[in-house]
């Protein structure tokens, strides 16, 4: 019985089509929604402080937790995003960011204790600081 070898096909990398690269004007519009998130979620917060400490019962500590949470997690994390988007690639690192981030701010929406609250907002700032670009 005489057998064939099989051919396959596997291009080159010299031979393949480059990748399409998105529009300039597409990443810098998605970059600045990111920061415009992390940085409206920083100010927005107070203007919901009041309903927070009615239907959750927070003391004025707790409020004051629900600001620094965020921020102590945003500004600790920050160059543990930088780094990572260094290795993992700033546009995986950029999706991650606002995934996480997104997922924090439903989970912060249908908080029902403070705890969970408090700790919504810190995954939040460990979202931000994974999805705000440092050059």
């Amino acid at each position: 019985m005489v057998q064939t070898p099989s051919t396959t096909y596997t291009p080159d990398a010299a031979t393949a089509p480059p990748k399409k690269a998105a529009p300039v004007w597409a990443v810098l519009l998605a970059a600045c929604a990111g920061q415009f998130l992390v940085v409206l979620d920083v100010s927005v917060v107070n203007t919901a402080l009041p309903s927070m400490r009615a239907d959750l019962g927070m003391s004025a500590i707790g409020l004051q937790w629900v600001v620094n949470a965020y921020s102590i997690a945003f500004a600790g994390f920050m160059l543990l995003g930088g780094r990572a988007g260094d290795l993992f690639g700033r546009k995986r690192m950029f999706l991650l960011g606002l995934g996480l981030f997104t997922a924090a701010s439903l989970g912060g929406g249908l908080a029902q204790a403070e705890w969970q609250l408090l700790a919504a907002r810190a995954v939040q700032g460990l979202g931000a600081a994974i999805l705000a670009r440092r050059r």
